[in-house]
């Protein structure tokens, strides 16, 4: 063998297992990225299943708040069937006000405030909000690493081709729901 065939095959092997390097990388944060939205699955289901305990707890002392109730069920059930980040966003930031409102309305009612089973709710939601919130954390940070390495070079010139595409932040999408979900004692 030639030494310019030597050469020529070391090349190749090192841009082979470039090409190699670089699509195990891409798998990588592709499986991040799909595990950190399966966490941020796991506490949207765990505030889900905590919202009907709360409202009904509120509901046998405020009863006549139904329109509050009604809001809350259709936000529940638009946030459970959502399923990409922009939608999911979406129908959680219109959940997250009709809770508001439920708490607003809460406050109202100084016997809701001492009972213990509304005291529990609320720290458990708050748990999860937290929780939440690291979990969102976390995804969006994934999601960037991912997409600025499908956007870097030499990656941008295989990634569309090899089938990864960009993905979409897990965004607040007003200022007014950039706050937290106020819970008071």
């Amino acid at each position: 063998m030639s030494l310019g065939l030597i050469v020529f095959l070391v090349i190749l092997a090192i841009v082979v297992f470039m090409l190699i390097a670089l699509y195990n990388s891409l798998v990588q944060l592709r499986v991040r990225a799909d595990s950190a939205w399966s966490d941020i699955d796991v506490q949207l289901k765990r505030r889900h299943d905590l919202i009907p305990n709360l409202v009904e707890t509120v509901k046998g002392y405020a009863a006549h708040e139904k329109g509050t109730f009604e809001n809350i069920a259709k936000w529940r059930s638009a946030a459970m069937t959502a399923q990409a980040p922009v939608d999911r966003a979406q129908a959680e930031n219109q959940l997250t006000g009709a809770l508001r409102q439920l708490f607003a309305v809460a406050e109202n009612y100084p016997q809701l405030q001492a009972s213990e089973q509304f005291t529990s709710l609320q720290n458990s939601l708050k748990e999860v909000e937290d929780a939440l919130q690291n979990a969102r954390r976390y995804y969006n940070a994934v999601v960037r690493d991912y997409n600025t390495r499908i956007q870097s070079f030499p990656a941008n010139m295989l990634a569309g081709s090899l089938g990864f595409q960009p993905r979409q932040f897990f965004e607040l999408s007003a200022p007014e729901e950039r706050e937290n979900v106020q819970v008071k004692f």
